[in-house]
């Protein structure tokens, strides 16, 4: 069963569990997942649809700091409260340490040495760590690993 078939189920589920504000998060999830094929014209399969869980994720921690400056803790709770669902559906987050693994490997891989390869690096370890690993604070190790 796909990640798209477990999130379809899962609203299915909440609403028969009435709990309306799942439901509410989950359809969320659902039309981002189903605008990105509709606009893509493509199916996503599950590394796509995690990419999708990723960027929502990512939107509401935004939000939620743009919500807490703006004195609106409530619409702060529930963006943390949708962001729980969404993690849900991620795989277990690798360890620091085994980011920097991966990251020692594919910088021996690629043969890089400087700042300027990093592009090279990060293709070679995005599709490892796909859901598993904030992009982010990845990147920031391999600026650090090459002397950036």
């Amino acid at each position: 069963m796909s990640l798209k078939d477990d999130i379809k189920e899962a609203v299915k589920q909440a609403m028969r569990d009435k709990d309306s504000a799942r439901v509410t998060s989950l359809r969320m999830l659902s039309a981002a997942i189903q605008r990105r094929e509709v606009d893509e014209r493509i199916q996503l399969d599950d590394v796509q649809t995690l990419a999708v869980i990723e960027k929502l994720i990512k939107q509401g921690k935004e939000s939620i700091e743009q919500y807490e400056k703006g004195g609106r803790p409530e619409l702060a709770e529930k963006e943390k409260a949708d962001i729980a669902i969404y993690q849900a559906y991620l795989p277990k987050q690798l360890s620091a340490e085994e980011v920097d693994a991966i990251v020692n490997e594919a910088v021996t891989a690629t043969g890089a040495t400087s700042i300027k390869d990093m592009g090279k690096v990060m293709a070679a370890i995005k599709p490892k760590l796909a859901g598993r690993a904030d992009m982010g604070q990845v990147s920031a190790r391999i600026k650090t690993r090459l002397g950036g």
